[in-house]
């Protein structure tokens, strides 16, 4: 069984800076995709980005050059750097492990609200 516990969310004025951390039990986070997701009140969960068990990594248009995600196998942690932040980056934010159909697991969520 995978757990996901992700951690580094709050409260940041405009042009600040978060950095989201998601730490993975289990033996599968080396060869899982990992990713991050966000859902805003009202809104559908969407993609944020994510990065391959090769290290290839993905962004939504709207935190490309913002958000840097990255992932280190040794210690089972994939991280979210959250630069430039804006008010419409408020979200919860979730952490995900895929690693097939029957594999794929979400955090708790972490809440990043961003001020104007």
């Amino acid at each position: 069984q995978v757990q996901l516990v992700e951690s580094g969310g709050g409260l940041v004025e405009a042009g600040g800076s978060l950095r989201l951390s998601c730490a993975a039990s289990g033996s599968i986070f080396s060869r899982s995709a990992m990713g991050w997701y966000r859902q805003a009140p009202a809104k559908q969960r969407e993609l944020v980005a994510v990065v391959t068990r090769d290290d290839r990594a993905n962004y939504a248009d709207s935190v490309k050059g913002r958000f840097t995600i990255s992932r280190d196998n040794a210690k089972k942690t994939v991280f979210l750097q959250m630069n430039s932040l804006k008010p419409e980056d408020t979200a919860v934010y979730y952490c995900n492990l895929n690693a097939g159909f029957l594999e794929n697991y979400w955090g708790q969520g972490t809440q990043v609200t961003v001020s104007s």
